[in-house]
Formats: C-alpha cells, sequence, structure tokens
C-alpha cells in the first residue's frame, strides 16, 4: 500500500475512505485489529495494513491508549520495543484469575526480585553482567524469573562466546501493571541495586519481603544464591 516518490522516499498510498488524517478512526482500527490478533503486533505490520504514515500510526497509539484508560476500560494499550498488544487493566486482575480459576499471586524471593530489578534497568543484559553488579551467582534466581515468564532471552551478545542475552517480557510489564517500560520509576544508573529493587516495589505490593505477582511457578533447582559469582567480564 506503499508507493515510490520521485525523490525516492516512500509514500503512502490512498484509500478509499481513507484512514490517513483520522485520529480516531486510525485508534479504533488498532484496536479491532489487537483484539482480533490475540497476540502483540509489530508497528510496521499495523502500519502496513492500515497504510497509513509512521506519524499517523504513533497518533493513533497514542489515542488509543488515552482513550482506554481516560475511559477506565478493561484493557490496556501494552508497549515492549516495536510491539503492541492489548491487556487486561490491572485494577480488574483478580476478576480475570477467578474466571479462569487461577491463582492471584506466586512469589517471587528476595534474590529474584533484586535480578529481576537488574535486568529492567540494564536490559538486553548477559548472565555475567548480572552477577558482576550483584556479586553473587544469579542463575537459580535467573531461572525463577523465565520460568515465571517475566523473563526471556533475545539474543546472543557479539562477543567472545556469543553469551545469551535476557530482558523483561510483555508478561512481566502486564504483571507490574506497567503499559511500556518508560513507566518504571526513573532512578540514575546502577549498580545501586536496592534503589533498582525499590522502584520495582512501587509497583506491586509487598508480603514478608516477596514480591506477590499473578501467575505461579515453583523454584528452579540452580546455583545456590548468595555463593559468590564467577569472576566474569560484564
Amino acid at each position: 500500500m506503499s508507493a515510490e516518490a520521485p525523490n525516492g522516499t516512500t509514500e503512502v498510498a490512498a484509500l478509499p475512505q481513507a484512514l490517513q488524517g483520522d485520529e480516531a478512526r486510525v485508534a479504533s482500527a488498532i484496536e479491532s485489529l489487537l483484539f482480533v490478533a490475540g497476540r502483540p503486533l509489530e508497528q510496521n505490520e499495523l502500519r502496513k495494513v492500515l497504510a497509513v504514515s509512521e506519524e499517523e500510526l504513533q497518533a493513533g497509539l497514542r489515542a488509543l491508549a488515552h482513550i482506554l484508560e481516560e475511559q477506565r476500560r478493561g484493557l490496556r494499550l501494552q508497549r515492549l520495543g516495536t510491539q503492541v498488544q492489548l491487556v487486561t487493566a490491572p485494577e480488574n486482575a483478580r476478576y480475570v484469575a477467578a474466571l479462569l480459576g487461577l491463582p492471584l499471586t506466586a512469589k517471587l524471593t528476595p534474590a529474584a526480585l533484586e535480578t529481576l530489578a537488574v535486568i529492567c534497568y540494564r536490559q538486553p543484559i548477559t548472565r555475567a553482567q548480572i552477577e558482576a553488579i550483584r556479586g553473587v551467582n544469579s542463575d537459580r534466581a535467573l531461572a525463577s524469573l523465565i520460568q515465571h515468564g517475566l523473563v526471556a532471552e533475545v539474543g546472543r551478545a557479539p562477543t567472545v562466546g556469543h553469551p545469551a542475552l535476557f530482558a523483561t517480557t510483555p508478561e512481566f510489564l502486564q504483571q507490574f501493571g506497567l503499559t511500556s517500560l518508560e513507566e518504571l520509576p526513573h532512578i540514575d544508573g546502577l549498580p545501586d541495586v536496592q534503589r533498582a529493587v525499590q522502584a520495582l516495589q512501587e509497583r506491586l505490593p509487598l508480603s514478608e519481603g516477596s514480591a506477590s505477582l499473578a501467575g505461579q511457578g515453583g523454584q528452579t533447582p540452580g546455583a545456590a544464591e548468595g555463593h559468590p559469582a564467577p569472576e566474569a567480564t560484564p
């Protein structure tokens, strides 16, 4: 739905009943597409289907996010990188869990929460970099976060050995009631790990030192927490 302009740039072709310039219609169309897709969609995919410019797509996404939140609808627009999707409003989590017969909470250990905080503010990041910041072995905590669906491998670092890179997932955003990583409380860098943990704790209630999250999953056996991490170069 695009054509090459004389100057070599790409222009969006005109359509009957064109969405171009109609922010409300773009927002409505995006909502429909995300609803029927039932999965995260790439923004480029949305732009091509709707035959709108990047600026018009972004305006539509902002409008949709505003409408859903301002009208206190049961859905929210969630962004992670170049992907967007519809998720349930965090304040309705208990009702969704009751309908689906899911437990409302699961426990994250303090070590897992600390590891998650490091990943949040330094992603994508390798296991060796996590351990260099924390100063302890993080295998078990990282495995727990992966099992909970809060963290996933997203690629390989362009360094010797090509170690795995880890980052947070859309599930992390949903469980912490975030629509994007930009909503995380701002901190002035790491390795001030405790400040990062405190920033995460602002997003969820704590019970006896553990984070209470939707979903479930037990600890995965691994290296013991608290043992010094092996020497590693971040």
